[in-house]
């Protein structure tokens, strides 16, 4: 998927190499052996369509939908699935995400408020968010 554009300060990534380094395929499959994060996929046919994953069974790690599929719906039902798995493991209702500038109205949207001012640092831009 060729999200970088909404993740990044600069749509090409520059200044982002090290944000970059931690979502290449290394880092993932890292992520993905990691018993502290619980992944789920959507699919397309045989097309990844989006991912959701949660860390520490309260913190929307990452919520990605193809660009093709933007605005259809797809995020919505993928933080239902990993919010709901995560409050039949025990998580009493707070769950926290770094919203990137592109994503805060869509994390809006789901119920999650800004918890602190907007961050910017090495190359890519947050809002820490909470829900709950």
């Amino acid at each position: 998927m060729d999200l970088l554009p909404f993740l990044t300060v600069d749509p090409a990534g520059r200044g982002a190499g090290s944000f970059v380094a931690n979502i290449d395929a290394a880092a993932q499959a890292r992520y993905l052996a990691a018993p502290s994060f619980r992944y789920r996929l959507a699919w397309r046919g045989d097309t990844l369509a989006g991912f959701v994953a949660m860390r520490d069974n309260g913190h929307l790690f990452h919520l990605f939908v193809d660009r093709a599929l933007h605005g259809q719906g797809l995020g919505r039902r993928l933080w239902e699935l990993a919010r709901d798995e995560a409050l039949a493991l025990g998580n009493p209702g707070v769950f926290t995400v770094n919203a990137s500038d592109h994503a805060l109205p869509m994390y809006v949207r789901l119920g999650f408020v800004p918890a602190a001012p907007r961050e910017e640092k090495n190359g890519i831009a947050w809002t820490p968010m909470r829900y709950g």
